[in-house]
């Protein structure tokens, strides 16, 4: 079935390779077929992509999360904005669930890079006209684009099954600084209290949580955070938080990027359960402390929404009121 919108552009929906069953599911979601795009390598490893059906004039979606391989992901997400481009397509949205890169944000050493903007600057001149992404490292990177930017949150696809799993006596843990203001939003729609945690990053894959603000002691606490890759500032926050008096806990992200030690090392914690999003492709390394909802019915909702002109507003919607 042919989506139109009001301006009669028409809607093509197309994958990248980074998370096929997501856009599947994000199609299924709109009532649409996935378009046909190939995609292949040289043997030299270089990227070839073309599209197989006609997309001129149309109102084109590539979904495609710049997760592992992060430097894989994000080229063949610019050559397939830039192939879109060249096949005069009238708008080129990059739906990108997990955005890479993000945690390079600012200049906090000498001479390092501001990565996250050079992404915005790359994918602005490859093509894209519009960005649709979920909970970024950090809120001033939507600043980076000088192109619209849509950012949704995971926290209504999460919320209903925390709320039935944490009970009335819950505490919200901001694990380290930068996710205070997340937290602070899950404790106002939860009716919880509100506790923050110091941590100090002793290198790239260890941290130290060495405070906590805020009264824990016989309480199940909820951990927040918009990404984990190792689990370190999670288990470290645990750790405290059980040494407080914690009676539970339990996390909550955004973008699980656990690699296999990463796993190994959530289970031997205490964290009872980790819960979060298929914004990225889980591993074959699996474990049952992981929870996961998928974003496919959110995302497939904001490109209807993008496509026809509507107002995103109640999809950015985290007071569950």
């Amino acid at each position: 079935m042919k989506i139109m919108n009001n301006r009669g552009r028409e809607l093509f929906v197309f994958s990248g390779s980074a998370h096929p069953k997501l856009a599947k599911d994000i199609a299924q979601s709109l009532g649409v077929k996935l378009g046909n795009v190939k995609i292949e390598h040289f043997p030299d490893g270089e990227i070839f992509v073309q599209y197989l059906q006609n997309i001129r004039g149309g109102d084109v979606f590539i979904i495609q999360p710049t997760c592992y391989p992060p430097n894989e992901t994000i080229m063949e997400l610019l050559i397939m904005l830039d192939a879109a481009k060249r096949a005069s397509a009238s708008r080129i949205t990059a739906v990108i669930p997990y955005y890479g890169y993000a945690r390079q944000d600012r200049k906090d050493k000498p001479r390092v890079p501001i990565s996250a903007k050079l992404v915005a600057d790359i994918l602005t001149t490859a093509g894209a006209g519009r960005i649709l992404t979920m909970d970024l490292h950090a809120q001033q990177i939507m600043g980076f684009f000088n192109i619209p930017v849509d950012h949704l949150y995971a926290a209504p696809v999460l919320f209903p099954y925390l709320r039935k799993i944490l009970g009335d006596n819950c505490v919200v843990v901001a694990p380290d600084s930068g996710s205070v203001k997340m937290a602070h939003a899950y404790s106002s729609a939860l009716n919880g209290g509100l506790a923050v945690i110091s941590k100090r990053r002793t290198d790239a894959n260890s941290v130290e949580s060495s405070h906590l603000v805020g009264d824990v002691k016989g309480r199940t606490c909820l951990m927040i955070d918009d990404l984990s890759s190792t689990a370190g500032t999670l288990i470290a926050g645990e750790g405290l938080l059980k040494k407080e008096g914690a009676k539970k806990v339990v996390a909550a992200i955004s973008h699980c990027l656990l690699s296999e030690s990463g796993i190994e090392r959530l289970n031997e914690s205490g964290i009872e359960e980790l819960v979060t999003t298929d914004s990225v492709p889980q591993s074959h390394y699996t474990t049952e402390k992981i929870k996961i909802f998928s974003i496919a019915p959110l995302l497939a909702e904001a490109i209807r929404r993008t496509h026809a002109g509507g107002s995103l507003s109640s999809l950015f919607n985290t007071s569950f009121k």
